[in-house]
């Protein structure tokens, strides 16, 4: 377990427990990833995916199941801790890139860093040094709306990435996207978790995209297959 970024044992998840209304969404599912790992998780539209990366990446928590990041049990800890564990070890993208509009996209990559008390000048070398990885860097100083759909996803990925993160999870990031334009900005991403070493879970209903990347799995009806 110690050689893994990421164990989810057994998780559990539903809602409105003991209600007539009740939804079971995951049903002991099990997953690991290994360090620098990249893995595809395929699953139809509704099928808990979203669930079970919320609760890979702390941002909810399993009825029943264990969570551990890098050989750390997450059950039981405080919200704080929690949190501080997310902003420091945890990269999400989303379908939609969620950037702050009324910032530029080099802002978005540097706020991030300033939360989690790093320098103003180190946050803007690193911002920049991201974005050049990704082929934008000349819109740095460019706010989303000036952006491209292919050029604000890459400017979210840089977000993700902008702590450092050991471990990335991803949802559907290039959902949104045209196929010519998924393809430039997936190969971005690739390029980008291949050269830091991230760890990586991506879910994904595209096959091709799927079939890229190091192993894929399938939820279905709450268990990973």
């Amino acid at each position: 377990m110690s050689e893994a970024a990421l164990v989810l044992e057994g998780i559990e998840k539903g809602y409105n427990r003991g209600k007539p209304s009740e939804v079971i969404v995951l049903r002991g599912a099990t997953l690991s990833v290994a360090r620098g790992e990249v893995v595809a998780l395929v699953a139809p539209s509704g099928a808990g995916k979203s669930t079970l990366l919320h609760i890979a990446g702390l941002l909810d928590t399993p009825d029943r199941g264990r969570v551990v990041h890098g050989g750390r049990e997450m059950g039981g800890l405080s919200d704080r801790t929690r949190t501080e564990a997310r902003r420091a070890e945890v990269g999400f993208i989303y379908q939609f890139h969620h950037l702050l509009p009324e910032f530029s996209a080099l802002e978005n990559i540097v706020l991030p860093q300033l939360a989690n008390g790093v320098a103003q000048r180190e946050a803007e070398a690193r911002g920049r040094d991201l974005l050049g990885r990704v082929g934008v860097a000349a819109r740095a100083d460019h706010r989303p709306a000036a952006l491209s759909g292919g050029e604000q996803q890459r400017v979210a990925f840089c977000r993700a990435l902008a702590n450092a993160p050991k471990l990335l999870l991803a949802d559907e990031p290039t959902g949104n996207l045209d196929p010519a334009t998924s393809e430039q900005v997936f190969s971005a991403l690739m390029e980008l978790v291949r050269e830091t070493g991230l760890s990586a879970l991506i879910a994904t209903h595209n096959l091709e995209l799927a079939a890229r990347m190091d192993r894929v799995v399938r939820l279905d009806q709450g268990r990973v297959v």
